[in-house]
């Protein structure tokens, strides 16, 4: 409306500090208070991610042990029928396997050989390095500084070529042991036909473990890398906690400071406010 003008009274220009000090000392609570704000949301933040590298471990972790099961398991049949072929070999007489064109798995049983997968993907010889410094127990630091160099891409893709390898040599494996299933019915002699076939067995769970123990390896980089994720950003939501403690305790300064020149016990309350708030954080942190 023409004619119309706002008009600041005269004491709250009183109030509104004239020098640069002064309009600093009046702006600081507004920006140390946005300031400990945003620290707060990004240690919140890395906080949360923490929490999912570790939930994020724990399930690889059950993953390597699955693994892990599974070449324990037949490590020891393997070697269960080794022994049985020993106490067989020790009590009766047993051939060799007369060849027998019309049986090609017949081959395999004669050997004692497990058909030979393609050769995989030779491993990153960072990740290499990284395996065997587990399997010599070496510090958590040295790992660490191994794990650091190997991007996570390249595990993945590690990892994914090593369980395609189990899966293509568990496909190339099935159709043989079925074939050989149906043999023994025809088998001129069962016991020489049975010895052959626990050392073909043994050699397929050998063969089956080691690609399992791969496996398993390259899961627990990947559980390692995961715990080193969640301290990192353990370590950044704690700094970020002590830059929002600092931010707030510039907010209670200025708070102070204001209060002070101006003589308000609003502020002091407001300060006083801010100082319990301060204490009670830093007793949640360190106690609770």
């Amino acid at each position: 409306m023409p004619g119309m003008k706002v008009q600041i009274p005269d004491a709250l220009k009183a109030d509104i500090p004239q020098t640069i000090w002064g309009k600093i000392l009046a702006a600081t609570p507004v920006v140390m208070t946005v300031v400990a704000t945003m620290l707060a949301g990004l240690a919140s933040s890395e906080m949360t991610r923490a929490q999912y590298a570790r939930s994020l471990a724990a399930q690889l972790q059950s993953k390597a042990g699955d693994q892990w099961s599974f070449f324990q398991a037949k490590r020891l049949r393997s070697t269960l029928q080794r022994n049985t072929i020993d106490l067989l070999q020790a009590t009766a007489e047993v051939r060799p396997l007369e060849r027998q064109p019309d049986w090609p798995a017949l081959e395999y049983l004669r050997r004692g050989e497990v058909p030979a997968l393609p050769p995989g993907p030779a491993l990153d010889p960072r990740i290499q390095a990284a395996i065997e410094a587990v399997a010599r127990l070496e510090p958590d630091t040295t790992v660490a500084g191994l794990l650091r160099q190997i991007p996570d891409q390249l595990l993945d893709d590690a990892l994914r070529a090593a369980r395609e390898r189990a899966q293509a040599f568990e496909a190339l494996t099935g159709p043989l042991n079925k074939e050989i299933e149906a043999l023994e019915e025809k088998a001129p002699v069962r016991r020489d036909f049975i010895a052959a076939r626990l050392r073909y067995t043994a050699a397929r769970y050998d063969a089956e473990a080691r690609l399992n123990q791969a496996i398993a390896n390259l899961y627990e980089l990947q559980v390692r890398k995961s715990n080193l994720t969640a301290t990192r950003h353990h370590t950044r939501s704690q700094r970020f906690f002590y830059g929002m403690l600092a931010a707030q305790a510039g907010v209670i300064i200025a708070t102070f400071a204001m209060a002070a020149r101006q003589r308000n016990l609003l502020w002091i309350i407001a300060a006083a406010a801010g100082l319990v708030a301060v204490a009670f954080a830093v007793y949640v942190y360190l106690y609770v």
